[in-house]
Protein backbone atom coordinates (compact mmCIF):
# COMPACT_ATOMS: atom_id res chain seq x y z
CA UNK A 1 0.00 0.00 0.00
CA UNK A 2 1.12 3.70 0.04
CA UNK A 3 -0.50 6.62 0.99
CA UNK A 4 -0.05 10.85 1.30
CA UNK A 5 -0.72 13.28 3.39
CA UNK A 6 -2.92 15.62 1.87
CA UNK A 7 -4.69 18.47 3.30
CA UNK A 8 -3.19 17.30 6.65
CA UNK A 9 -5.38 14.22 6.65
CA UNK A 10 -2.94 10.86 5.82
CA UNK A 11 -4.98 8.89 3.10
CA UNK A 12 -4.22 5.49 1.19
CA UNK A 13 -3.91 5.87 -2.79
CA UNK A 14 -5.28 3.63 -5.49
CA UNK A 15 -4.32 2.21 -8.26
CA UNK A 16 -6.33 2.44 -11.65
CA UNK A 17 -8.41 -0.47 -10.76
CA UNK A 18 -9.26 1.08 -7.72
CA UNK A 19 -7.79 -0.89 -5.24
CA UNK A 20 -5.35 0.43 -2.59
CA UNK A 21 -3.81 -3.24 -1.85
CA UNK A 22 -0.99 -4.90 -4.23
CA UNK A 23 -0.27 -8.28 -3.82
CA UNK A 24 3.47 -8.77 -2.54
CA UNK A 25 3.98 -10.78 -5.70
CA UNK A 26 5.99 -10.03 -8.59
CA UNK A 27 5.89 -12.46 -12.25
CA UNK A 28 9.28 -12.27 -14.22
CA UNK A 29 8.78 -13.52 -17.99
CA UNK A 30 10.99 -15.69 -19.82
CA UNK A 31 11.72 -12.42 -22.14
CA UNK A 32 12.69 -10.45 -18.65
CA UNK A 33 9.19 -8.39 -18.93
CA UNK A 34 7.49 -7.82 -15.43
CA UNK A 35 4.33 -8.06 -13.64
CA UNK A 36 3.45 -6.99 -10.36
CA UNK A 37 0.48 -7.15 -7.72
CA UNK A 38 -2.95 -8.78 -8.78
CA UNK A 39 -1.65 -9.07 -12.46
CA UNK A 40 1.77 -11.59 -11.37
CA UNK A 41 -0.36 -13.60 -8.92
CA UNK A 42 -2.78 -14.55 -12.10
CA UNK A 43 0.08 -15.59 -13.92
CA UNK A 44 1.56 -18.18 -10.95
CA UNK A 45 -0.68 -21.50 -11.88
CA UNK A 46 0.72 -20.78 -15.34
CA UNK A 47 4.44 -19.81 -14.08
CA UNK A 48 4.74 -20.85 -10.66
CA UNK A 49 8.82 -20.95 -10.91
CA UNK A 50 8.86 -17.34 -12.09
CA UNK A 51 6.47 -15.59 -9.80
CA UNK A 52 8.04 -14.55 -6.49
CA UNK A 53 5.73 -14.10 -3.45
CA UNK A 54 6.93 -14.02 0.04
CA UNK A 55 9.73 -11.84 -0.69
CA UNK A 56 9.68 -10.39 2.93
CA UNK A 57 11.04 -13.61 4.25
CA UNK A 58 14.03 -13.61 1.77
CA UNK A 59 15.63 -10.06 1.77
CA UNK A 60 18.81 -9.86 3.41
CA UNK A 61 19.16 -12.81 3.95
CA UNK A 62 21.79 -15.95 2.95
CA UNK A 63 20.50 -18.93 0.68
CA UNK A 64 19.13 -21.51 2.87
CA UNK A 65 18.56 -19.29 6.27
CA UNK A 66 14.75 -18.58 5.54
CA UNK A 67 13.98 -21.78 6.23
CA UNK A 68 12.01 -22.60 3.40
CA UNK A 69 12.35 -23.76 0.38
CA UNK A 70 10.72 -21.75 -2.12
CA UNK A 71 9.51 -22.90 -5.20
CA UNK A 72 11.10 -20.30 -8.00
CA UNK A 73 14.43 -19.25 -8.87
CA UNK A 74 16.47 -16.37 -6.97
CA UNK A 75 19.37 -16.70 -9.19
CA UNK A 76 18.93 -14.37 -11.91
CA UNK A 77 19.61 -10.78 -11.34
CA UNK A 78 15.99 -10.13 -11.80
CA UNK A 79 15.04 -11.70 -9.28
CA UNK A 80 16.73 -11.43 -6.30
CA UNK A 81 14.81 -10.50 -3.33
CA UNK A 82 16.12 -6.63 -3.20
CA UNK A 83 15.27 -6.82 -7.53
CA UNK A 84 12.23 -8.42 -6.62
CA UNK A 85 11.39 -5.92 -3.63
CA UNK A 86 12.24 -2.53 -5.92
CA UNK A 87 10.06 -3.49 -8.24
CA UNK A 88 6.90 -3.50 -5.77
CA UNK A 89 8.47 -0.22 -4.65
CA UNK A 90 8.58 1.18 -8.38
CA UNK A 91 5.28 -0.14 -9.01
CA UNK A 92 3.49 1.35 -6.03
CA UNK A 93 5.96 4.56 -6.54
CA UNK A 94 3.76 4.87 -9.81
CA UNK A 95 0.81 4.69 -8.48
CA UNK A 96 1.60 7.19 -6.29
CA UNK A 97 2.88 9.64 -8.90
CA UNK A 98 -0.49 8.42 -10.90
CA UNK A 99 -2.58 9.89 -8.30
CA UNK A 100 -1.27 12.46 -7.80
CA UNK A 101 -0.01 13.91 -11.10
CA UNK A 102 3.36 14.51 -9.85
CA UNK A 103 6.42 12.79 -9.33
CA UNK A 104 7.67 11.18 -6.28
CA UNK A 105 11.16 10.62 -5.28
CA UNK A 106 10.68 10.24 -1.24
CA UNK A 107 9.64 7.95 1.03
CA UNK A 108 9.02 6.65 4.45
CA UNK A 109 9.03 2.56 4.26
CA UNK A 110 7.84 -0.01 6.95
CA UNK A 111 9.10 -3.60 7.84
CA UNK A 112 8.75 -5.88 10.52
CA UNK A 113 10.09 -4.93 13.87
CA UNK A 114 12.25 -7.93 14.04
CA UNK A 115 14.13 -7.19 10.68
CA UNK A 116 17.69 -7.15 11.17
CA UNK A 117 20.31 -4.90 10.15
CA UNK A 118 21.19 -6.68 6.55
CA UNK A 119 17.29 -6.67 5.99
CA UNK A 120 16.76 -3.16 6.74
CA UNK A 121 19.93 -2.26 4.48
CA UNK A 122 18.76 -4.27 1.97
CA UNK A 123 15.18 -2.77 2.19
CA UNK A 124 16.38 0.51 1.75
CA UNK A 125 18.64 -0.67 -0.98
CA UNK A 126 15.49 -1.99 -2.76
CA UNK A 127 14.11 1.50 -2.23
CA UNK A 128 16.89 3.39 -3.87
CA UNK A 129 16.60 0.94 -7.40
CA UNK A 130 12.86 1.74 -7.32
CA UNK A 131 14.16 5.97 -7.53
CA UNK A 132 13.79 6.85 -3.95
CA UNK A 133 15.09 8.35 -1.51
CA UNK A 134 14.01 6.16 1.77
CA UNK A 135 13.86 9.24 4.69
CA UNK A 136 13.51 6.35 7.10
CA UNK A 137 12.72 2.50 7.80
CA UNK A 138 9.85 2.33 10.14
CA UNK A 139 8.89 -0.51 12.43
CA UNK A 140 5.36 -1.82 11.17
CA UNK A 141 3.94 -2.08 15.17
CA UNK A 142 5.34 1.59 15.60
CA UNK A 143 3.51 2.49 12.11
CA UNK A 144 -0.15 0.72 13.33
CA UNK A 145 0.93 2.22 16.69
CA UNK A 146 1.06 5.94 15.13
CA UNK A 147 -2.17 5.26 12.95
CA UNK A 148 -4.00 4.37 16.59
CA UNK A 149 -2.47 6.82 18.31
CA UNK A 150 -2.94 10.17 16.39
CA UNK A 151 -5.97 11.15 17.69
CA UNK A 152 -5.20 10.43 21.28
CA UNK A 153 -1.89 12.35 21.70
CA UNK A 154 -3.21 14.18 24.88
CA UNK A 155 -3.55 10.47 26.32
CA UNK A 156 -1.37 8.30 28.65
CA UNK A 157 -1.56 4.56 27.71
CA UNK A 158 0.58 1.80 27.27
CA UNK A 159 -0.64 -0.82 24.38
CA UNK A 160 0.88 -3.88 22.52
CA UNK A 161 0.44 -4.20 19.12
CA UNK A 162 0.08 -7.98 17.46
CA UNK A 163 0.68 -7.93 13.80
CA UNK A 164 0.51 -11.06 12.39
CA UNK A 165 0.33 -10.85 8.54
CA UNK A 166 1.19 -12.96 5.88
CA UNK A 167 5.14 -13.56 6.06
CA UNK A 168 6.41 -12.05 9.18
CA UNK A 169 4.82 -11.62 13.19
CA UNK A 170 6.00 -9.33 15.52
CA UNK A 171 4.94 -7.64 18.84
CA UNK A 172 5.60 -4.33 19.93
CA UNK A 173 5.17 -2.91 23.96
CA UNK A 174 4.66 1.11 23.47
CA UNK A 175 4.29 3.92 25.65
CA UNK A 176 2.08 7.11 24.32
CA UNK A 177 2.23 10.05 26.37
CA UNK A 178 1.80 13.60 25.37
CA UNK A 179 3.25 13.28 21.88
CA UNK A 180 5.80 10.86 22.30
CA UNK A 181 5.97 6.69 21.06
CA UNK A 182 8.59 5.18 23.02
CA UNK A 183 8.76 1.49 22.10
CA UNK A 184 9.49 -0.52 25.48
CA UNK A 185 10.30 -3.79 23.66
CA UNK A 186 10.20 -5.94 20.65
CA UNK A 187 9.77 -9.36 19.95
CA UNK A 188 9.07 -11.83 16.85
CA UNK A 189 9.52 -14.11 14.01
CA UNK A 190 10.28 -13.36 10.79
CA UNK A 191 9.50 -17.01 9.66
CA UNK A 192 6.13 -17.25 11.05
CA UNK A 193 2.51 -15.79 8.67
CA UNK A 194 -0.16 -16.48 6.91
CA UNK A 195 1.52 -18.25 4.71
CA UNK A 196 2.74 -20.48 6.23
CA UNK A 197 -0.69 -22.17 7.71
CA UNK A 198 -1.88 -21.53 3.31
CA UNK A 199 0.74 -24.51 2.97
CA UNK A 200 -0.52 -26.57 5.81
CA UNK A 201 -3.60 -26.43 4.92
CA UNK A 202 -3.10 -27.09 1.57
CA UNK A 203 -1.24 -30.28 2.54
CA UNK A 204 -4.65 -31.13 4.63
CA UNK A 205 -6.43 -30.41 1.38
CA UNK A 206 -4.01 -32.41 -1.01
CA UNK A 207 -3.83 -35.40 1.80
CA UNK A 208 -7.56 -35.73 1.21
CA UNK A 209 -7.96 -35.19 -2.51
CA UNK A 210 -5.03 -37.10 -3.39
CA UNK A 211 -3.32 -34.36 -4.62
CA UNK A 212 -0.02 -32.32 -5.10
CA UNK A 213 0.56 -30.04 -2.16
CA UNK A 214 2.97 -28.29 -3.94
CA UNK A 215 0.50 -27.76 -7.00
CA UNK A 216 0.13 -23.98 -6.36
CA UNK A 217 -3.30 -24.70 -7.44
CA UNK A 218 -4.30 -26.24 -4.22
CA UNK A 219 -2.12 -23.67 -2.13
CA UNK A 220 -4.09 -20.91 -3.63
CA UNK A 221 -7.39 -22.79 -2.89
CA UNK A 222 -6.10 -22.88 0.79
CA UNK A 223 -5.49 -19.46 0.84
CA UNK A 224 -8.87 -19.05 -0.58
CA UNK A 225 -10.95 -21.42 2.44
CA UNK A 226 -8.75 -19.86 4.82
CA UNK A 227 -10.47 -16.64 3.88
CA UNK A 228 -14.01 -18.01 3.71
CA UNK A 229 -13.84 -19.58 7.23
CA UNK A 230 -12.67 -16.29 9.19
CA UNK A 231 -16.32 -15.61 7.92
CA UNK A 232 -18.53 -18.82 7.61
CA UNK A 233 -18.23 -22.12 9.85
CA UNK A 234 -17.78 -24.17 6.33
CA UNK A 235 -15.73 -23.76 3.13
CA UNK A 236 -15.76 -26.25 0.11
CA UNK A 237 -12.85 -27.29 -2.47
CA UNK A 238 -13.24 -29.99 -5.20
CA UNK A 239 -15.93 -31.48 -3.17
CA UNK A 240 -13.91 -31.44 0.05
CA UNK A 241 -16.08 -29.68 2.64
CA UNK A 242 -13.55 -27.87 5.52
CA UNK A 243 -15.19 -26.63 8.80
CA UNK A 244 -13.51 -23.78 11.33
CA UNK A 245 -13.38 -26.49 13.18
CA UNK A 246 -10.90 -28.59 11.44
CA UNK A 247 -8.99 -25.27 10.46
CA UNK A 248 -8.50 -24.60 13.68
CA UNK A 249 -7.05 -27.88 14.46
CA UNK A 250 -4.58 -27.58 11.75
CA UNK A 251 -3.64 -23.54 12.93
CA UNK A 252 -3.42 -24.01 16.59
CA UNK A 253 0.05 -25.45 16.49
CA UNK A 254 0.43 -22.57 14.03
CA UNK A 255 -0.37 -19.55 16.17
CA UNK A 256 1.25 -21.20 19.45
CA UNK A 257 4.01 -20.16 18.28
CA UNK A 258 3.34 -16.42 18.71
CA UNK A 259 2.88 -16.83 22.31
CA UNK A 260 6.40 -16.82 23.79
CA UNK A 261 7.10 -13.42 21.82
CA UNK A 262 4.21 -11.93 23.19
CA UNK A 263 5.62 -13.21 26.92
CA UNK A 264 8.90 -12.39 26.13
CA UNK A 265 7.91 -8.43 24.99
CA UNK A 266 6.25 -8.18 27.75
CA UNK A 267 8.59 -9.22 30.61
CA UNK A 268 11.23 -7.01 28.94
CA UNK A 269 8.82 -4.30 28.85
CA UNK A 270 8.30 -4.82 32.31
CA UNK A 271 4.94 -4.93 31.70
CA UNK A 272 2.09 -6.65 33.22
CA UNK A 273 -0.43 -7.77 31.00
CA UNK A 274 -3.54 -6.41 33.05
CA UNK A 275 -1.36 -2.70 32.95
CA UNK A 276 -2.33 -2.37 29.04
CA UNK A 277 -4.78 -0.31 28.20
CA UNK A 278 -5.18 -1.87 24.59
CA UNK A 279 -3.71 -4.46 22.67
CA UNK A 280 -3.74 -3.56 19.06
CA UNK A 281 -4.40 -6.10 15.98
CA UNK A 282 -2.58 -5.69 12.74
CA UNK A 283 -1.86 -8.04 9.48
CA UNK A 284 -4.42 -9.83 8.09
CA UNK A 285 -4.13 -12.95 9.90
CA UNK A 286 -5.57 -11.39 12.67
CA UNK A 287 -9.16 -11.70 11.23
CA UNK A 288 -8.93 -15.55 11.73
CA UNK A 289 -11.46 -16.19 14.83
CA UNK A 290 -9.05 -18.34 16.60
CA UNK A 291 -6.11 -15.62 16.33
CA UNK A 292 -8.51 -13.58 18.16
CA UNK A 293 -9.29 -16.14 20.73
CA UNK A 294 -5.64 -16.76 21.63
CA UNK A 295 -4.82 -12.90 21.13
CA UNK A 296 -7.63 -13.04 24.48
CA UNK A 297 -6.36 -15.90 26.65
CA UNK A 298 -2.50 -14.44 26.36
CA UNK A 299 -3.67 -10.90 27.50
CA UNK A 300 -6.54 -11.23 29.49
CA UNK A 301 -8.91 -8.90 27.52
CA UNK A 302 -10.36 -8.31 24.55
CA UNK A 303 -8.39 -7.25 21.41
CA UNK A 304 -8.87 -3.63 19.82
CA UNK A 305 -10.17 -4.08 16.12
CA UNK A 306 -10.83 -0.21 15.33
CA UNK A 307 -7.55 -0.14 12.75
CA UNK A 308 -8.01 -2.37 9.43
CA UNK A 309 -5.50 -4.84 9.53
CA UNK A 310 -4.53 -4.47 6.00
CA UNK A 311 -4.15 -0.19 6.16
CA UNK A 312 -3.26 -0.05 9.73
CA UNK A 313 0.67 -0.30 9.37
CA UNK A 314 0.62 2.15 5.84
CA UNK A 315 -1.74 4.82 7.17
CA UNK A 316 1.37 4.84 10.25
CA UNK A 317 3.87 5.46 7.11
CA UNK A 318 1.69 8.19 5.55
CA UNK A 319 2.07 9.56 9.03
CA UNK A 320 5.69 9.46 9.87
CA UNK A 321 6.44 11.05 6.11
CA UNK A 322 4.04 13.60 6.74
CA UNK A 323 5.76 14.11 9.78
CA UNK A 324 8.80 14.45 8.46
CA UNK A 325 7.55 16.75 5.20
CA UNK A 326 6.61 19.22 8.06
CA UNK A 327 2.66 18.34 7.33
CA UNK A 328 1.57 17.25 10.02
CA UNK A 329 1.96 18.14 14.02
CA UNK A 330 5.38 16.96 15.30
CA UNK A 331 5.47 13.53 17.45
CA UNK A 332 8.60 11.75 18.93
CA UNK A 333 8.94 8.32 18.03
CA UNK A 334 11.68 6.89 20.59
CA UNK A 335 12.44 2.63 18.89
CA UNK A 336 14.42 0.51 20.23
CA UNK A 337 17.25 -1.80 18.94
CA UNK A 338 15.15 -5.30 18.08
CA UNK A 339 18.10 -7.68 18.75
CA UNK A 340 21.46 -7.30 20.85
CA UNK A 341 24.30 -5.97 19.07
CA UNK A 342 28.30 -7.29 20.44
CA UNK A 343 31.33 -8.91 19.53
CA UNK A 344 32.91 -12.11 19.47
CA UNK A 345 35.38 -12.74 22.06
CA UNK A 346 37.61 -15.55 22.99
CA UNK A 347 36.30 -18.89 22.50
CA UNK A 348 33.98 -18.37 19.75
CA UNK A 349 31.03 -16.46 22.08
CA UNK A 350 28.88 -13.73 22.14
CA UNK A 351 29.68 -10.78 23.76
CA UNK A 352 26.46 -8.47 24.26
CA UNK A 353 27.26 -4.36 24.01
CA UNK A 354 24.01 -3.22 23.28
CA UNK A 355 21.50 -5.42 24.72
CA UNK A 356 18.08 -5.78 22.70
CA UNK A 357 14.98 -2.82 23.17
CA UNK A 358 17.67 -0.47 24.35
CA UNK A 359 16.63 2.55 23.31
CA UNK A 360 17.60 4.47 20.11
CA UNK A 361 19.68 6.43 19.92
CA UNK A 362 22.08 4.90 22.05
CA UNK A 363 26.01 4.90 23.34
CA UNK A 364 28.12 2.03 24.62
CA UNK A 365 31.31 0.07 24.72
CA UNK A 366 33.98 -1.80 26.63
CA UNK A 367 37.76 -2.61 26.61
CA UNK A 368 38.70 -5.98 25.08
CA UNK A 369 42.65 -6.95 25.86
CA UNK A 370 44.97 -9.89 23.76
CA UNK A 371 43.86 -13.14 24.80
CA UNK A 372 47.67 -14.74 23.90
CA UNK A 373 51.33 -13.62 23.95
CA UNK A 374 52.55 -12.18 20.95
CA UNK A 375 49.45 -11.33 19.66
CA UNK A 376 49.80 -8.30 17.32
CA UNK A 377 46.27 -7.42 16.05
CA UNK A 378 42.74 -8.47 17.32
CA UNK A 379 39.77 -9.61 14.76
CA UNK A 380 36.38 -7.61 15.99
CA UNK A 381 33.79 -8.95 14.22
CA UNK A 382 30.50 -6.66 14.90
CA UNK A 383 27.55 -9.53 15.52
CA UNK A 384 23.54 -9.02 15.90
CA UNK A 385 21.56 -11.64 17.26
CA UNK A 386 20.58 -13.45 21.04
CA UNK A 387 22.49 -16.54 20.56
CA UNK A 388 25.41 -17.44 23.24
CA UNK A 389 27.75 -18.43 19.76
CA UNK A 390 28.85 -16.18 18.02
CA UNK A 391 28.95 -18.67 14.40
CA UNK A 392 24.93 -18.41 15.26
CA UNK A 393 24.40 -14.85 15.19
CA UNK A 394 24.23 -12.41 12.52
CA UNK A 395 27.51 -11.24 11.22
CA UNK A 396 27.35 -7.19 10.16
CA UNK A 397 31.25 -6.80 9.31
CA UNK A 398 34.58 -6.79 10.88
CA UNK A 399 37.59 -4.80 11.69
CA UNK A 400 41.24 -5.74 12.14
CA UNK A 401 42.80 -3.98 14.64
CA UNK A 402 46.85 -4.02 14.63
CA UNK A 403 48.84 -3.54 17.68
CA UNK A 404 52.37 -3.69 19.16
CA UNK A 405 53.08 -8.07 19.72
CA UNK A 406 53.97 -7.85 23.63
CA UNK A 407 52.36 -10.91 26.61
CA UNK A 408 48.70 -11.64 27.40
CA UNK A 409 46.65 -8.77 28.47
CA UNK A 410 49.31 -5.93 27.14
CA UNK A 411 47.16 -4.70 24.61
CA UNK A 412 43.99 -2.28 25.10
CA UNK A 413 41.23 -2.27 22.56
CA UNK A 414 38.11 0.08 22.80
CA UNK A 415 35.12 -1.36 20.95
CA UNK A 416 32.59 1.29 21.00
CA UNK A 417 28.66 1.06 19.41
CA UNK A 418 26.76 4.46 18.61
Amino acid sequence: LVGVVDSGFPILLADEHGSRSTPSAVCVAADGSVSVGAVALRQRALHPTRTITSVKRLIGRRPGEAGWAPPYSLSEPQTSPVEVSAEILKHLKEVAERALEQSVSQAVITVPAYFNDAQRNATKRAGELAGLEVLRILSEPTAAALAYGLDKLAEHQKIAVYDLGGGTFDISVLEMREGTFQVLSTAGDTQLGGDDLDRLLAGYIAQKLGLSPDDIRVVEAAEAVKKRLSAEDTAAYNGLEITRGELDKIARPWIERTRIHCLRALSDAGVKPEELDEVILVGGSTRMPLVRTYVREIFGREPNTSQNPDEAIALGATIQAGILGGSLRQVLLLDVTPLSLGIETFGGLMNIIIPRNTTIPAKAGEMFTNAVANQDSMLIRILQGERELAKDNWELGRIEVPFPAGPKGSARVGVQFS
